[in-house]
């Protein structure tokens, strides 16, 4: 048993040094929370963080720019409800087209009958 322990305490005197390089470097290069692999991690949210915001500032512009054409101008209600709600007048009708295919003797639900 002392023969066994004797080689390992020359080993690990032997190499003390590479020993405490290579922990070292697994410490910080790998399992610490604040290794370089986190550091890639975060660094590729804080890009796709960057362009999610930069979608939200964009959809943030338009809908602000729609809501002054609303304040200004009484006929851009009409026109915005016609696009997005498929709200219609009472002298018109509305036929929204669709690629999807439907089975001839079932109507689609879309279509109005007046």
């Amino acid at each position: 048993m002392s023969k066994i322990t004797g080689h390992v305490l020359r080993f690990l005197s032997r190499f003390k040094f590479h020993i405490v390089i290579i922990l070292g470097i697994l410490i910080v290069g790998v399992l610490d929370e604040n290794s370089f692999l986190k550091r890639i991690e975060y660094a590729y949210q804080i890009d796709d963080l960057k362009t999610e915001i930069q979608k939200y500032n964009r959809q943030y512009h338009h809908d602000t720019q729609q809501l002054r054409d609303l304040k200004r101008d009484p006929k851009a209600v009409a026109r915005i409800a016609r696009e997005r709600y498929f709200m219609k007048a009472d002298n018109e009708d509305i036929f929204v087209l669709s690629d999807d295919e439907q089975p001839a003797d079932n109507p689609s639900k879309y279509e109005t009958t007046e």
